[in-house]
């Protein structure tokens, strides 16, 4: 596990996947037997890990229980040991895991557009607590403290992308200016089940991709947690896994697929990485034949946000 990690470490979700999983998984073998080895792993044995893990509740940073631990937490611990002992030479996992789609209630809460907006005015016009006051200096460092938050809000707006995806985004190599794409599967990156498309990119959240091509990621965090969590609780979203970082594609699907309309809804499809355009010129994607209706769609509800909250894509930008 230990190499796994060293050698996974700058990989896109590790800190917020790979390694609190398999963290768990040491500390159950921290508490049974630190003798353990690999053939050892067997079926009874991850049962018992389950079991085991049911009973640790989630906890804060500060030790206080947040909620309990859910099916679909755990058995994403046992596929990610699956994945360490698979990824070693003369290893099979001997045991299967669970399917987390069965075990896992899909999130029914969407946000609508004045949610989203809000999600914006968070990050951009920050309000003290009640009696509270702030100096200018204090407004502007949380301002500043929540500008990546803001670069995924519209990142994960304009591309209907996958948190994963957006954490791995590399602007340069993925960003097409001149056909005006974005290719969400970053060069040599292999594909995956979770699809990566090309997708047409929002003409308010193209100057952001130029800006970024000076940095290595997009993202220069690789974790935004903590200011989400803050948000989450300061504008009211729902608790538990309803309100993720995934729920800004969840979202906008729903409010773009309106727009787009069901005849054309395998534009949305495609955008989303659940079905593969057979495209094959980068200047025929943003095509209303193509995805040019989700673009069309995706523009719209970016100008909805921006009239609800002035510089959400455009603050920052030089005039």
């Amino acid at each position: 596990m230990s190499d796994y990690m060293l050698k996974n470490e700058h990989q896109a979700g590790y800190v917020r996947s790979t390694k609190p999983r398999l963290s768990k998984v040491i500390e159950y073998i921290a508490a049974t037997d630190t003798g353990i080895t690999v053939p050892a792993i067997s079926a009874e044995w991850v049962e018992r890990f389950r079991r085991w893990l049911a009973a640790q509740p989630v906890r804060n940073k500060a030790g206080k229980i947040i909620r309990d631990r859910s099916p679909g937490g755990i058995e994403g611990c046992v596929l990610q040991l699956a994945a360490v002992i698979n990824s070693m030479k003369g290893h099979e996992a001997q045991f299967k895991a669970r399917s987390v789609k069965d075990l896992a209630n899909s999130p029914v809460y969407r946000a609508d557009i004045d949610m989203l907006a809000a999600m914006f005015r968070f990050c951009l016009y920050p309000e003290p607590k009640p009696k509270q006051r702030w100096s200018p200096k204090v407004a502007r460092l949380t301002v500043e403290g929540r500008t990546n938050l803001l670069r995924y809000l519209r990142a994960a707006v304009a591309t209907w992308a996958r948190p994963d995806a957006i954490y791995d985004l590399r602007a340069k190599g993925q960003w097409h200016r001149e056909a005006g794409v974005l290719a969400l599967n970053r060069p040599g990156r292999v594909q995956t089940k979770k699809y990566r498309p090309a997708i047409p990119v929002a003409r308010q959240f193209a100057p952001w991709l130029d800006e970024a091509m000076g940095r290595e990621n997009y993202l220069p965090v690789s974790t935004i947690r903590h200011t989400w969590d803050a948000m989450k609780v300061h504008i009211g979203l729902p608790g538990d896994a309803e309100a993720g970082e995934k729920l800004i594609r969840r979202s906008v699907s729903t409010i773009c697929r309106r727009s787009i309309g069901e005849a054309n809804w395998t534009q949305g499809e495609m955008m989303l990485g659940h079905r593969k355009a057979s495209i094959s010129d980068l200047y025929a994607i943003p095509d209303p034949a193509n995805l040019g209706l989700a673009l069309t769609a995706t523009e719209k509800l970016i100008d909805e946000i921006e009239l609800r909250v002035p510089g959400a894509f455009t603050a920052g930008l030089p005039h």
